[in-house]
């Protein structure tokens, strides 16, 4: 046992004051450990003032701070000294004075921040570098979460694992714009993804997630997939990768590949979307989101056909997509019915269907991997780019290139204990 004060229990024989106490406990992880120390503050009546309690491989972090009358705190540390010797836990105590206390008060109206680092392992040089900019800019750690489950030993026999850590920060970046600089170029140079949220209302209660379809949703461009079977794949790839990397502009390139098509007999669709290669962590995520009451959408610049397959398989409650207009042959046109789903078309119906719903527009989430997807990111109270070309990555706030598409989850606070549950 130990006691950063000698003679705290020495107040007791002065006049009644005050006295702010802090114990800190650690040792093995036990049931009733808590409630034996205190229920011996409550039988002296003592104020909790702050109170905080984590378990580290069967290891006890707790902190009580409380208050009390002067001439019963040497009763009460003795009989916590007691108890702590019968439960074979240490303890720790430290006065605080009214100064310090009221500083830790007045941090409660500063800003507060989410910094969240996940990746297939969490390695303590990436914990590290975040803690070391975390610091630099002035911020304080008041919380430290491990969102995922408890890791394997061995990595390669489990090559989808991934880890999840949450920080709570508290205080106002030095230079925010600086702050989200370095966290991207630590998370590159590391291999991990890396999220800065402000922990506003907001973040606690999102209701609305739209997503790209071709490659976020599902691996492959679909209009290639369609390309290749009418035998311009080469053709119709060139034009999609220029489209994605934003050198041309997203209507004229669609109106182009779409051209390529004519003659195409739809019946290949229906072949495709029974093959489609869906990216890792679909079912998991749209599972959990269904659960807990998101309304989900696909706005894409694929096809509708495709976006209702999804529609169907995952339940997703709308799809918004570019139509191909079929000839009586049953053969594709080369043309297309309506407006086309574009960038500026992703951002619009991100607005419509938040106004739907009836929520704020910080309420909704959105995430994609192309250049047309940078409208409706920047729209959505939080964008993330997923798995997205360079210039996307540079531009969203947010972005997930290390594990699957279920990493949303972790964004929103998800812990693994919380995701697993059933009905």
């Amino acid at each position: 046992m130990e006691t950063g004060n000698t003679n705290i229990a020495g107040a007791a024989a002065e006049g009644s004051r005050v006295e702010l106490i802090l114990i800190n406990i650690s040792g093995p992880d036990r049931c009733g450990v808590t409630s034996a120390l205190t229920e011996i503050l409550a039988r002296y009546d003592a104020v909790i003032l702050d109170i905080g309690q984590a378990d580290i491989h069967h290891t006890l972090a707790l902190g009580i701070l409380f208050k009390t009358d002067s001439r019963r705190s040497g009763e009460i540390l003795k009989q916590i000294l007691f108890k702590t010797n019968d439960l074979n836990v240490q303890v720790q105590f430290n006065i605080i004075t009214e100064e310090e206390y009221d500083n830790w008060v007045a941090m409660q109206g500063k800003n507060r921040y989410i910094i969240t680092i996940l990746g297939r392992k969490i390695t303590a040089r990436q914990i590290a570098e975040t803690t070391k900019i975390i610091t630099s800019q002035g911020l304080n750690i008041d919380s430290i979460t491990r969102l995922t489950g408890r890791m394997p030993l061995d990595e390669d026999a489990q090559p989808a694992t991934k880890g999840c850590i949450e920080f709570s920060v508290r205080g106002t970046p030095l230079d925010k714009v600086k702050m989200q600089s370095d966290f991207i170029d630590v998370a590159s140079r590391l291999d991990f993804d890396i999220s800065l949220q402000e922990d506003t209302i907001y973040r606690r209660c999102r209701r609305l997630i739209c997503f790209d379809m071709d490659s976020t949703l599902i691996q492959t461009e679909v209009i290639d997939e369609l390309a290749d079977r009418a035998g311009v794949g080469e053709q119709v790839r060139a034009i999609t990768e220029s489209a994605m990397r934003g050198e041309i502009d997203f209507e004229e390139s669609f109106k182009r590949r779409v051209a390529l098509l004519k003659g195409l007999d739809v019946s290949v669709m229906k072949e495709i979307a029974e093959s489609l290669p869906i990216t890792e962590g679909v079912d998991r995520l749209m599972e959990v989101l269904k659960r807990s009451g998101y309304k989900t959408a696909i706005l894409s610049g694929g096809f509708t056909y495709f976006g209702n397959y999804l529609k169907q398989k995952y339940n997703f409650d709308y799809v918004y997509a570019n139509e191909l207009e079929v000839g009586p042959d049953g053969r594709l046109t080369g043309r297309h019915l309506g407006d086309i789903v574009d960038g500026r078309r992703k951002k619009e119906l991100l607005r419509l269907l938040a106004q739907v719903e009836g929520i704020n527009l910080a309420q909704t989430i959105a995430v994609g991997d192309g250049a047309n997807d940078l409208p409706m990111l920047s729209e959505a109270g939080l964008g993330i780019a997923f798995h997205a070309k360079p210039k996307v990555k540079a531009s969203a706030s947010q972005s997930i290139s290390t594990i699957g598409i279920d990493g949303v989850l972790y964004f929103l606070g998800f812990k693994d204990s919380y995701i697993s549950e059933k009905k």
